[in-house]
């Protein structure tokens, strides 16, 4: 498996920018899709965007195609979500993941990082 660590968060206010790190360890990290996820107090973990290992191929939840980008460097073992006009409702930890398969649910990422925390004030 593939150690995740998750940097970048923090507060921001509504409208702002931030720039999610999340850092792999190990020599297998280009056979992964990558993914994050977000869970809001008292709600269930859910999808925001995947890339395939090749990064060719990005999938972004609804509520935030147009704002969040995700991309990858595989020579870094670095994957990023860029998240631009931030809403308060994108408050939340959020969470890097790597799957062999990719898709957007949980259960097909078998690592997860810690998570950081975003909050965006409105």
């Amino acid at each position: 498996q593939v150690q995740l660590v998750e940097s970048g968060g923090g507060l921001v206010q509504a409208g702002g920018s931030l720039r999610l790190s999340c850092a792999a360890s190990g020599r297998t990290f280009s056979r992964y899709a990558m993914g994050w996820f977000r869970q809001a107090p008292g709600k269930e973990r859910e999808f925001v965007a995947t890339i395939s290992w090749s990064g060719v191929t990005p999938y972004y939840a609804d509520s935030v195609k147009g704002r969040f980008t995700i991309s990858r460097d595989n020579a870094k073992n670095v994957v990023y979500l860029q998240m631009n006009s931030l809403k308060p409702e994108d408050t939340a930890v959020y969470y890097c993941a790597a799957s062999y398969s990719g898709g957007t649910t949980t259960g097909k990422y078998s690592s997860w990082g810690q998570g950081t925390q975003v909050t965006v004030s409105s």
